[in-house]
């Protein structure tokens, strides 16, 4: 009974999802930037890093792996030009950052209508 209402206050829609994930993204990704002083292309920390930050570098890696890892070429490629005006960067990230939420909440979707129906047959 309390699972089916929990259910049911999920359900967000697509447009709102994929606002918010692209929000908690850039907040993601500048509070790692801030707090680990290591730029966004560094997926895995530096060396040179106290033993607290290499240890939270390590932990948050595959986040930063997924959220990152794909769009190092594109970044690779736009830094050939050292005059490359930020928005190019922006609408890149933007671009994948969209589609990974997209996918995301269908995932979400489709698991959790797989749960209910598991729940309605069983």
């Amino acid at each position: 009974m309390v699972r089916d209402q929990i259910l049911k206050r999920m359900n967000i829609s697509r447009i709102k999802f994929v606002f918010l994930f692209l929000i908690f993204v850039v907040v993601f990704l500048f509070g790692t930037t801030l707090i680990l002083d290591s730029p966004p292309e560094t997926l895995l920390g530096s060396e040179s890093q106290v033993a607290w930050k290499t240890t939270l570098s390590a932990i948050l890696s595959p986040v930063k792996i997924i959220l990152m890892g794909p769009l190092l070429p594109f970044i690779k490629f736009l830094r050939q030009d050292p005059d490359t005006p930020p928005p190019f960067f922006l609408v890149g990230f933007a671009f994948y950052w969209t589609i990974l939420a997209i996918f995301l909440h269908y995932l979400i979707h489709k698991i959790k209508h797989l749960t209910v129906h598991q729940k309605s047959e069983g």
